[in-house]
């Protein structure tokens, strides 16, 4: 079901590509976005993982660099049943995560140092299963291919602003066509990216709070980055919001209420929700993700650590 969604989701985007380079080139602007998204398909499929880690300067670590942040991704990745992912740390202060990735064989969780240093190892915990739930639930395909493609289409809208002038141009519908490339079609992109991202922050909620087994300590999680997130700026989600519905918690800022306008569903009422599981259900305590030094379990990490100093050797967050 989810390769039938993505494909009609690649589909229906590759159309409004193809009905941006009609509006501002005509038949001919159609053929040459269709032959662009077709490539942009191809390539996104193989390295939107690694552009989009690259453009969040993601660094990877592994269990001697990050011993405790590697430790439980790798216990809650075996706790889920999925094979181990290339684990990052974001240098930016704002507490967020996010994960990526064709398919479970080839993913990545990434989590800045705001993150890392703001929340008990539990609420790491909850966190990073979430992430590993977008993995398992094979969303991350989906949510990165969609960031890419929404991305370049609102670039082509602006492209429309420079041909807006050219008397040459094969614009059939003339100032109404071009102000639709310029304005409706990006607008449209992004309401389909937010809307296949909110359907399935809720879906992620639950089977993370399954593969850690405390959803209180997510609905804790997601209440403190929420607090912190629309405080503290992060410039280049700022620089690239088709990448913000990757996010745990929306890292731009104006998120207010639970409406379409929105990447993610309102934190108030994702919290309720797990906060419901929570009430509903038992967990046993072999389902949570055991800490890597048991003493350490309800330390927050020290503010000192990954990209201090990036003369000094990468100790990275929660190292002994």
């Amino acid at each position: 079901m989810n390769l039938i969604r993505t494909a009609m989701l690649l589909a229906f985007m590759t159309a409004l590509f193809m009905g941006i380079g009609l509006l501002i080139g005509g038949r001919g602007g159609m053929m040459i976005a269709l032959l662009i998204a077709i490539a942009m398909n191809f390539f996104s499929y193989w390295n939107s993982d690694r552009l989009v880690l690259r453009m969040y300067d993601a660094q990877e670590v592994d269990e001697r660099s990050a011993p405790e942040y590697y430790g439980i991704v790798r216990d809650l990745a075996a706790n889920a049943g999925l094979p181990m992912p290339r684990v990052y740390v974001i240098n930016n202060s704002q507490p967020n995560a996010f994960a990526t990735g064709r398919n479970p064989q080839n993913a990545a969780v990434a989590a800045s140092t705001g993150l890392l240093q703001a929340l008990t190892y539990d609420e790491v915990a909850g966190v990073m299963a979430h992430e590993l739930a977008h993995v398992q639930n094979r969303d991350t395909l989906t949510m990165t291919l969609t960031a890419t493609l929404a991305g370049a289409i609102s670039m082509l809208g602006n492209f429309a602003f420079f041909f807006s002038g050219n008397r040459e141009n094969n614009n059939p519908l003339g100032f109404i066509g071009t102000l639709a490339a310029m304005i409706i079609a990006p607008f449209a992109a992004m309401m389909v990216q937010m809307a296949v991202s909110r359907t399935r922050e809720y879906s992620a909620d639950r089977r993370g709070a399954e593969i850690c087994g405390q959803p209180l300590a997510l609905a804790s999680a997601l209440r403190k980055i929420a607090g912190a997130a629309h405080q503290v700026p992060n410039a280049t989600a700022e620089r690239n919001p088709a990448t913000a519905h990757m996010f745990i918690i929306n890292p731009l800022s104006g998120e207010r209420m639970d409406n379409l306008f929105l990447t993610h569903p309102a934190t108030e009422n994702r919290i309720a929700a797990l906060e419901d599981m929570a009430a509903s259900f038992s967990w046993p305590s072999t389902r949570t993700a055991q800490p890597a030094t048991a003493t350490r379990k309800t330390r927050s990490v020290p503010s000192t650590g990954w990209g201090r100093d990036r003369s000094e050797p990468p100790k990275g967050p929660w190292s002994r």
